[in-house]
């Protein structure tokens, strides 16, 4: 009895050890999931600067992000070198006509910037953008990179992003959509807002009061044009209507990037990405599993999410190493940083049960 008793003390034991290790790897991983891993200390690449806080516009605002965006006296950090910030942007994964359009944007305002200083004619360059695609395709990433960038270029006093949406802008009486959506653009204000599904702002019937939502920020983007960036996103033919169903919109946004679903292959390197940022090990048979996987799954690229697809695999892989690890008397350190085949293999066998 007491043999069993030791034996079960040790089982929970281990079990603490497996589950301070995989929230420590998980804290480890930085929120932007399509972005490359952060160089390793001492390894002669330069470390990534804080960025501008992101604010939800939607009650779930961090503290410091809420500061800023208020107008307090929270410090806003130094503009970043625009080098970097173009570095960290060609280490994204895919988006590679996205980052072609990026750079050409860049180019054009370091330009007009130029003909600035030398007292030559400046023609009215808007910077608000429209970004269509499918989900977890790296809009929020890019949004949040460009508020970086427009920030480093001197554009934006702040360069935070505040992301939000229909729920975030519209409110259910007349006279309150116009407050509420105020509250959002000041927070905005010096950053980049940035508005996802904007098109379910638009065709709500005669009762809705999105259209009031669309005329604040329309205005707010003519008041404030030398300090705010609107990004409006969402599906491809879905934005496409929004802009064209106003004429203030259309004015307004005159550039669009799409954002292309990944290749499987993206997608392994994106899994493999995540295994490098959370000190995991992918056996290589492994590796073919996770291929497999992502190609039996994804037949829906809208229902599977891209990327976001990837990072929900990645987490049932660890959800099943655990369990497979708990079964152990004893579990090394090296074990506890590998991924095997088995594991991929049953976190497709349990999505496969939970869908039954």
């Amino acid at each position: 009895m007491a043999d069993n008793h030791k034996k079960d003390e040790i089982i929970l034991q281990q079990l603490e050890v497996i589950r301070t290790m995989t929230e420590h790897n998980l804290s480890r991983m930085g929120s932007d999931f399509w972005g490359a891993p952060a160089p390793a200390p001492g390894s002669g690449a330069p470390e990534r600067k804080a960025a501008a806080p992101e604010a939800k516009a939607d009650g779930g605002t961090e503290k410091a992000a809420e500061a800023a965006a208020d107008g307090t006296d929270q410090a806003v950090p130094p503009p970043e070198k625009l080098e970097d910030l173009q570095a960290e942007l060609d280490g994204y994964i895919g988006l590679a006509r996205v980052k072609r359009e990026v750079k050409t944007l860049v180019n054009l305002v370091k330009v007009h910037q130029m003909r600035k200083e030398n007292g030559l004619p400046e023609t009215e360059m808007s910077l608000h953008m429209v970004f269509s695609g499918n989900p977890g395709t790296g809009k929020t990433t890019v949004a949040r990179i460009m508020a970086r960038i427009y920030h480093s270029l001197g554009i934006l006093s702040k360069g935070q992003l505040v992301e939000t949406d229909r729920s975030g802008l519209v409110a259910g009486y007349v006279g309150q959509t116009a407050i509420k959506t105020r509250k959002v653009l000041e927070k905005a204000l010096g950053g980049v807002l940035f508005i996802d599904e904007a098109y379910a702002l638009n065709g709500g019937g005669d009762n809705d009061f999105g259209q009031e939502a669309i005329d604040t920020v329309l205005k707010y983007m003519e008041d404030h044009r030398d300090d705010l960036v609107v990004i409006a996103a969402g599906y491809d033919g879905l934005m496409d209507q929004f802009i064209r169903s106003n004429p203030g919109l259309e004015s307004r946004f005159n550039r669009f990037l799409h954002f292309d679903d990944y290749t499987p292959q993206e997608m392994l390197e994106i899994f493999r990405m995540q295994c490098r940022k959370g000190c995991y090990e992918l056996d290589e048979d492994a590796a073919g599993a996770v291929q497999e996987l992502i190609a039996r799954e994804n037949t829906d690229p809208v229902s599977f999410g891209n990327a976001r697809g990837v990072r929900n695999l990645f987490e049932r892989v660890l959800v099943c190493q655990a369990d497979r690890l708990a079964r152990q008397e004893t579990v090394r350190r090296e074990e506890l940083m590998r991924l095997t085949a088995e594991d991929v293999r049953r976190a497709g066998e349990s999505e496969r049960e939970d869908a039954q």
